[in-house]
């Protein structure tokens, strides 16, 4: 993924950190994570557990507008749930906060999802709740907008996504 200036963040993502502050504070040197078998392992774990314990509701049902982040709610939420619940079981297991970063990319209906990036040395992986296979960024079918920042969690950076992934391309 290349790499751009600053951004402004999700609006969801300003409301959640004034409601979490500590999940947004921090400004830890940037870390990429060697990817071993075993961290390989957690990370396919953790992605299945989380999509399947998580029950697929808009914020609209849930909390009655169109975008609210927070943690999941009875068990339910939209792809900024499942993405803040792999986020925080994957820091209480020890993983860098600067190695797994909020992702928005807009989807194959165009439309903006969120997914969370883990920077590995083997390049960013990427764990989603429409796709259950932990992938390689590059393997998805989506466009990336914009990230977390890897030394500031509050803060975004943008991203120049300039792959074709259009239906027709990926063969629907």
């Amino acid at each position: 993924m290349a790499m751009g200036s600053a951004v402004k963040a999700p609006v969801g993502h300003i409301q959640f950190c004034r409601d979490n502050p500590r999940d947004c504070q921090g400004k830890e040197a940037p870390v990429v994570v060697k990817l071993t078998e075993a961290r390989w392992n957690e990370l396919i774990a953790l992605n299945q557990r989380v999509n399947r314990g998580i029950r697929p509701v808009t914020d609209s049902q849930l909390f009655g507008q169109e975008e609210y982040w927070t943690y999941p709610t009875n068990g339910a939420g939209d792809c900024e749930e499942y993405v803040l619940e792999k986020r925080r079981v994957l820091i209480a297991a020890g993983w860098p906060k600067s190695a797994l970063l909020i992702t928005v990319a807009k989807d194959m209906q165009n439309a903006g999802h969120a997914v969370l990036t883990v920077r590995t040395d083997q390049g960013d992986m990427i764990l989603d709740n429409q796709i259950e296979a932990v992938l390689p960024w590059y393997s998805t079918p989506y466009r990336y907008i914009k990230r977390q920042s890897t030394t500031q969690p509050a803060r975004w950076t943008g991203i120049s996504d300039k792959r074709v992934t259009t239906v027709g391309s990926l063969g629907n």
